[in-house]
């Protein structure tokens, strides 16, 4: 994919080192801009990795030691990673055998008072049973964390993923759909309160 794009993309690399504007700034902004028009949502929030965009957005619904979060082990290990190191614990729930996503029947039966978000993964694409899994949260009223980080420009029910629970979690390391020179990610929301608290979090407040 670089050779036919190269002079364009050593033209910006050039403009952003003369810049000296390597973290975050106008660039990042348009970026984040542009993003959450192509994704549908209110807001895009860039940060240093699909992991840290995971991080982020459990930090900022509340996530902390001795909670628990649902979500799957049939997925890249950041996923349960994230939660870990935020002292929390992820309790993981079997698949479906067709999908290889969540498999929502086996949600509700996870739940406990301890339970803090669930973490449905959208693999290779293809959206987890979201409707579902927004019901079972919403009884339960706990934030839904949606790890997109294979999932941009796929959609549920005509509804863009990353943008059905009260975060997305998108990467964009070299081997996704969207590749970075690096890594980077990116959180996702509709709620203006969770997006300003996402983003003081991300400069450290």
């Amino acid at each position: 994919q670089y050779p036919p794009m190269r002079e364009r993309i050593q033209a910006e690399i050039t403009r952003v080192c003369d810049s000296q504007r390597f973290i975050l700034g106008s660039d990042v902004e348009a970026f984040e801009r542009r993003f959450a028009e192509y994704c549908g949502v209110r807001h895009a929030i860039g940060c240093a990795s699909g992991t840290d965009a995971l991080e982020l957005a459990l930090m900022a619904a509340g996530v902390g030691p001795g909670d628990e979060v649902l979500t799957v082990p049939f997925t890249f290990f950041a996923t349960a990673g994230s939660i870990a190191r935020l002292g929390a614990r992820p309790v993981f729930v079997d698949i479906d055998p067709v999908t290889f996503n969540l498999d929502v029947n086996a949600v509700g039966a996870a739940l406990t008072e301890s339970t803090r978000a669930i973490m449905p993964v959208h693999l290779f694409g293809l959206g987890a049973d979201m409707d579902p899994v927004m019901d079972v949260a919403s009884r339960a009223g706990v934030p839904v964390v949606e790890d997109a980080a294979q999932a941009i420009g796929a959609t549920y029910q005509s509804r863009p993923l990353g943008g059905i629970g009260a975060f997305g979690c998108f990467s964009f390391f070299p081997s996704k759909n969207l590749g970075a020179f690096g890594d980077a990610g990116l959180v996702t929301t509709n709620d203006d309160a969770l997006a300003k608290r996402a983003r003081l979090m991300r400069t450290h407040g």
